[in-house]
This record gives structure tokens, sequence and C-alpha cells, in this order.
């Protein structure tokens, strides 16, 4: 399988990472696992994987300091995040910290390389052209660069974030749904009846970034029963 995506799994309960690798290997992938989280951090940096499965717990150094530093390597690593059932606090911290997504435990198998493969899909999309995008308050935002600036601050955005703003500026004439945004921004197809947050908390994680006011957006403007805009510099109303 010399063309398999090859997935990482930082898992340090033993049931469940030897039944990721049975099961990823099952479906076509080649798959790793480690225990430890400094041996997982170790192979993360390495920039072999097409995605890494990282568990929250783990020994040695947990996986939110593991998501950190390999973001502050390469903001493009697609990430999972596996945390406890209904642990809001975990789901959070992971997506604010710049994980593509999170799955909580215990999960199924189906939704879990669901999503694997929406993940997998997003992070093959390139920016192969400049796109800049200026909004309120004097802001530029640059996505191929991952990065903005307001006057003097300078932002750095992750690359998920990027494709919620590139897709909303593209439907810029109107809100996006939140179910539009899983389809567009997370490969996730349509009519699926997922359990996630995911939207709600990147949309939360970019006002905090772009807006002066992040209670009272004028850049990234939620409408009322329809979806949310993304406001450009010289647009008026709510469409």
């Amino acid at each position: 399988m010399a063309n398999a995506e090859r997935i990482l799994i930082v898992e340090d309960e033993a049931a469940i990472r030897t039944g990721l690798l049975d099961v990823l290997v099952f479906h076509g992938y080649e798959a790793e696992g480690v225990a430890d989280g400094l041996e997982g951090l170790d192979r993360a940096l390495t920039g072999q994987f097409d995605l890494i499965l990282l568990d929250v717990m783990l020994p040695s150094k947990n996986g939110f300091d593991i998501c950190n530093e390999v973001r502050a390597k390469d903001s493009k690593q697609p990430i999972i995040m596996l945390t406890a059932k209904n642990s809001d606090d975990d789901i959070i911290q992971g997506l604010t910290l710049g994980a593509d997504d999170y799955v909580a435990k215990p999960f199924s198998v189906t939704q879990l390389l669901l999503r694997i493969k929406a993940v997998l899909r997003r992070s093959k999309s390139i920016f192969d052209q400049a796109v800049i995008l200026k909004c309120h308050d004097g802001l530029t935002i640059d996505l191929a660069g991952l990065s903005g600036t307001r006057g003097k601050d300078e932002l750095a955005f992750t690359r998920r974030e990027t494709e919620i703003l590139m897709c909303l500026a593209k439907h810029q004439e109107r809100p996006v749904a939140r179910e539009e945004l899983l389809h567009e921004v997370w490969g996730y197809a349509k009519g699926l009846d997922l359990d996630t947050r995911t939207v709600d908390i990147h949309i939360a994680k970019l006002r905090r970034k772009i807006e002066t006011n992040p209670k009272s957006p004028q850049n990234l403007v939620t409408i009322r029963g329809a979806g949310y805009r993304l406001k450009l510099a010289g647009q008026s109303g709510d469409g």
C-alpha cells in the first residue's frame, strides 16, 4: 500500500490503541501506535503522518501540549483529538489549540472513520493563490499565509479557521448554515445527523481573533435562523 495514508495513534489504553490499529489497517490506512506522550510528540514532529489521532490523557506529556507543539511547527498538520465523553472543557481546549476535530469516547467506529475521511479530504485542499480579505476595523486576512493584521497587531490562524473564512467569503452575499459549513469545510456528507459542536467552537475562536468586541461582532455575524455571514469592508446590512 505505497499510496496509503499514514495515521499516527497516540493512545495509552492498549485495548483502544490495538483496536484502532486493526480498524485503520483493515480500511486501507497505514497506522502506527504509541502509548507515551513524549514518544508521540517525537513521532508527530517527524511530519511523516497524514493525520494524528491524539488522546488527551497521556503519560509523560498530555495531548494538549502535544497539539500545541505540533501546531507551532506545522500549522497544517491534521489532528483529531480523542476526548472524554461530554467533556466540554477538553473539546474546547483541543479545538482552541488548533485540532481539526474531536471524537468523544466511547465512540463508534463508523463515526470515527467518517471524521478521519473528512479531515483527510479537507487537508488536501490547499490555497494555490493569494486570497486577501479586507474586513471592518482595519482587519486584513491573508488566507494562504494563515495570518492577518489589524493596525500593528498581527494575527495567526489555523488551516481550519482559514477554510471557514474562505467558505463564508465565497458565499458573502448570504448567511451560511451550520450544516453547510460542516459539508463544505469539514467534508461531511449532507443530511448527516452529527453530534458535534466543532462549528460553534470554531466560530467563537474566530470572533476572539477578528473582532474588537467578540460579544458584538461586526465581521462574523450570526443571522438568526439562517447561519453565519462574513461582512467584508464596504458591505452593509444583514442580507
